[in-house]
């Protein structure tokens, strides 16, 4: 189940909140003799050049996720230090080898427990259900786009990260840009993803820290960095967008769908509105939400945008539909992101309708605050 390799560390790259880029020598190369790979130090201590270390190279031999980076296990030799003792007890990646112990917000030691304990009610507060990781930074243009045209101040954005994609937030270089721009004022990682700025057992308990620990005036559901698919209508980690759909109602939260879609894919069932969100938000949100249908005025969309709002008439009959311009104004929006934008592969001027769905969804939320 696991393919291992050994080596040294030969070069240190990039490092960002959580994580750390490194280049390993291998003992027994694959078909290469160096791999880039990705520590987290949290976990498994600070690294320097010299230092030898156990990897995962399991997807990176398969050609498959984990952003073509082999995952260090732990390094030889010296332990890293326990960490100081204090409060907590929630375990996540429960039952794996490196299960982490953190402080949950809703743990009983939490200086937020008792806000928690009885907390029921979202108090209308939108909440924006992704599929995919990379909607997060577009959800958050267009809503700080929709503000600023209001003549507003941008909203407070909780991130709210579910379990389906990667576990850990520190895989997240967009979490941590969006959060050094002050464009997302905290992360909740919830289920058994960890590493946020605040842990969660449920995204139902995540959303009522959003609310009444973080203070956002709006929260967005993803699952984090990756996302697993398989080719089958139920086969995908994309269902628990349905899911959050039924939380945030739940919650009396006012849910916002923001619709999977793409002018680029090549596969017949992500072209226009994917079968992820036609599924996800079709048969497993049992909840009313607004999905929202962006009309792509932008020059060479228009037939991608008639194609969206005609599958997106599927979901009548469950949810109000609302149409949302995405135009020039909303690209250049997103275009001044301060992280990269880039979904499976493509990014902002290939796949521009992936882009603009989202932060239609974004807008969306927005106008409600103001309803």
């Amino acid at each position: 189940m696991i393919t291992w390799r050994a080596g040294v560390v030969v070069g240190l790259g990039a490092a960002w909140t959580g994580a750390q880029e490194l280049t390993v020598e291998l003992d027994e190369p694959l078909s290469f003799p160096t791999v880039r790979a990705l520590a987290y130090p949290a976990l498994v201590g600070e690294l320097a050049i010299g230092d030898r270390v156990q990897l995962n190279v399991s997807a990176l031999a398969r050609g498959l996720g984990t952003g073509g980076y082999a995952l260090v296990v732990a390094r030889d030799g010296a332990l890293p230090a326990d960490p100081p003792a204090g409060a907590g007890h929630l375990v996540k990646a429960r039952y794996t080898p490196l299960q982490a112990m953190v402080l949950g917000v809703d743990d009983q030691e939490s200086p937020h427990h008792d806000a928690l304990r009885d907390a029921d009610d979202l108090g209308g507060m939108p909440v924006v259900v992704a599929d995919l990781h990379s909607a997060l930074p577009a959800v958050v243009a267009g809503a700080r786009h929709a503000a600023a045209r209001a003549g507003g101040r941008a909203p407070r954005v909780a991130y709210v990260m579910t379990d389906g994609g990667a576990l850990p937030a520190w895989f997240s270089r967009a979490v941590a840009g969006l959060r050094e721009a002050r464009w997302i004022a905290a992360c909740v990682t919830t289920g058994q993803a960890f590493g946020g700025d605040l842990e969660a057992v449920t995204v139902h308990t995540g959303l009522l820290a959003a609310r009444h620990v973080v203070g956002a005036d709006l929260a967005v559901v993803a699952q984090g960095p990756g996302n697993l698919g398989t080719g089958t209508r139920w086969g995908f980690s994309g269902v628990a967008a349905g899911e959050a759909v039924n939380a945030a109602a739940t919650l009396a939260g006012r849910p916002v769908a923001s619709l999977r879609v793409s002018g680029a894919d090549a596969r017949e069932r992500h072209t226009g509105v994917s079968h992820h969100s036609l599924t996800a938000y079709g048969r497993v949100a049992l909840a009313p939400a607004d999905v929202v249908v962006p009309v792509l005025d932008v020059p060479g969309l228009g037939p991608l945008s008639r194609r969206v709002a005609d599958q997106a008439a599927a979901l009548a009959d469950r949810h109000r539909l609302v149409e949302v311009e995405a135009g020039a104004d909303l690209l250049e929006a997103l275009a001044a992101s301060p992280v990269r934008l880039s979904t499976m592969g493509r990014g902002l001027d290939a796949d521009p309708a992936s882009f603009l769905a989202a932060a239609a969804a974004g807008v969306h939320a927005v106008d409600l605050l103001g309803a």
